[in-house]
């Protein structure tokens, strides 16, 4: 599911007011943090994470982990913070960043 520029766009716009649901610390990528990932995508699909790293290629690394662990799409990146979505099956109206912005 590649993202279109206009989709982008329209992503970014939505994101931009968001503050970050998951950080992702030095200790990496453990199975409670994608627990909450998964979680936070259900219920909102389009969330903000931040990498505490200062090494930028650890954190694309990172975050290219966590988009392929979770089948998330990659937004947009601008230095520590990322901008993920994956769409709901069910999405819940009051919870979905998607549905409460349109």
């Amino acid at each position: 599911m590649s993202l279109s520029p206009e989709q982008r766009r329209e992503y970014r716009a939505i994101a931009h007011n968001l503050k970050p649901v998951i950080i992702v610390g030095d200790k990496g990528l453990s199975e409670g943090l994608q627990d909450e990932l998964d979680r936070a995508l259900n219920d909102h699909e389009l969330i903000k994470i931040k990498v505490a790293s200062q090494d930028r290629e650890v954190r694309q690394e990172a975050i290219q982990a966590l988009c392929e662990s979770s089948g998330a799409e990659l937004v947009q990146t601008i230095g520590k913070i990322a901008v993920i979505l994956r769409r709901a099956k069910k999405p819940n109206p009051k919870l979905s960043n998607l549905l409460r912005n349109k």
